[in-house]
């Protein structure tokens, strides 16, 4: 996993099956970004076979294939398409083509996995939610700011036992680097990314309505500005947003893509969540200062203060219960209305955020 680039974090975790060999097949379309690799890992551990690799670049293809070596590369997305033995579709195309992808797959009666952000547009959001309701499939994301991060995942069950109470506030800041010699030229293009708020802010969004366990929120104001990057007048390299939630949680996030090159990661991402009776503070990546292990959690309450470090000790339980959901039509890894509600939000902070100049 590298480090130093986050479009390329690709977590490696517990081997943790939940079905057996050849009981659940799925194929990779759409290589744009490097979650897949992270997509496909988190699958594969928890005993679904990738079956099949498709793309046009045939450099993405091959570099792909060196690191899933069983894969077999198909001729054209038809082919992957017309397998019934595919069950799933997971993809990371260029953002703003993520959604006819995953319609595409369920035209095809197959369920999508998609990264992050899942629709550049409100109305690709409309559709997807017609094409569900039509198909009864599913179209689920891949938030890995929670999903793939132990610290987060751990967080969220210290809420479900209720260590620190009611969650009525949530903090989150969602730094990256930009590494601008390595992007692609859709990154900068805001036709196809969608805007930082869209983009990165997913993951701040999704977090907050699942630690305060919210089913719908308001955005109350949101902010975007390119104040560096010149060369790349479509770049937004900050945002940030404030929302209220139906429940009475609130919600303040920042990104930005300022990390700067003296840290040992990517970015320093944090989440302070507080609670009735406690709080938590989760270090995702890196203790600055300190060690360059991420996975550090703070629980203060009426125990005490106590430190995790919880580097592969926790797991992914996500995508074991994903796969189960996809056989079995349930929604225990994630509802598809919380998927949805996560980028209609992001979607509206974007839409309504004012342009500092």
């Amino acid at each position: 996993m590298n480090q130093q680039d986050g479009m390329n974090y690709a977590p490696k975790g517990k081997v943790n099956k939940v079905v057996g060999e050849g009981e659940f097949s799925f194929a990779a379309i759409a290589l744009d970004h490097g979650h897949i690799y992270g997509m496909c890992n988190g699958l594969i551990e928890a005993g679904a076979d990738l079956k099949w690799v498709y793309d046009s670049d045939p450099m993405k293809v091959e570099a792909f294939v060196n690191t899933f070596p069983n894969v077999m590369v198909a001729s054209s997305e038809n082919e992957i398409m017309n397998d019934n033995d595919v069950k799933l579709i997971a993809g990371a195309a260029i953002p703003s083509k993520r959604c006819e992808l995953g319609l595409r797959a369920m035209d095809h009666g197959k369920d999508y996995f998609t990264d992050k952000a899942p629709f550049t547009t409100l109305e690709q959001l409309d559709m997807a939610r017609e094409k569900v309701a039509e198909t009864g499939l599913k179209y689920m994301v891949y938030y890995s700011e929670r999903l793939h991060v132990e610290s987060a995942v751990f967080a969220g069950q210290l809420i479900e036992e209720e260590a620190i109470g009611r969650v009525i506030q949530v903090t989150g800041f969602g730094p990256h680097r930009l590494s601008a010699q390595s992007r692609p030229e859709w990154f900068f293009q805001k036709e196809h990314y969608g805007g930082i708020l869209c983009d990165i802010g997913s993951h701040q969004i999704e977090q907050f309505l699942f630690y305060a366990q919210c089913k719908d929120a308001s955005v109350q104001a949101s902010k975007v500005a390119n104040y560096h990057y010149k060369d790349y007048p479509e770049l937004e390299d900050y945002g940030d947003a404030s929302i209220i939630g139906d429940n009475g949680a609130t919600n303040y996030f920042r990104v930005d893509w300022h990390t700067p090159d003296g840290l040992r990661t990517w970015g320093d991402g944090r989440t302070f969540i507080l609670g009735t009776k406690g709080y938590i503070e989760i270090r995702k990546y890196i203790d600055v200062g300190r060690e360059d292990k991420g996975n550090h959690l703070f629980l203060v309450n009426e125990h005490g203060e106590k430190h995790y470090s919880l580097t592969g000790k926790v797991g992914f339980p996500f995508f074991g219960e994903f796969i189960l959901d996809c056989l079995n039509r349930t929604e225990h890894a994630m509802t598809q209305e919380h998927a949805f509600k996560a980028a209609e939000l992001c979607l509206i902070a974007q839409e309504q955020a004012i342009k500092v100049e």
